[in-house]
């Protein structure tokens, strides 16, 4: 699975890092990335999103149908993403 957050579509960023002489090497700046699990009321339904700290908090904003519906218009998220958790 690649290190995207599914609501707000961060990815990992590339960057230097540089040592005390100042040499420079490549190095990722990766997502503060996590697995959650909601409970989507609309569909009354489980599900398991890949999603970042900023992701989280839009959530809480917005609402997770609000959030999905935005993720969806952008392209970040698909149908087939969306894991559909059985009890």
């Amino acid at each position: 699975m690649s290190k995207i957050c599914q609501i707000t579509g961060k990815k990992a960023m590339v960057g230097n890092n540089v040592s005390h002489s100042k040499r420079r090497t490549k190095r990722a700046f990766n997502v503060n990335l996590f697995e959650k699990k909601f409970f989507w009321v609309e569909q009354q339904a489980w599900i398991r999103l890949t999603i970042s700290a900023a992701g989280l908090r839009t959530i809480n904003k917005l609402g997770l149908n609000a959030a999905m519906m935005q993720a969806a218009e952008k392209g970040y998220l698909t149908g087939k993403d969306i894991k559909f958790l059985e009890f």
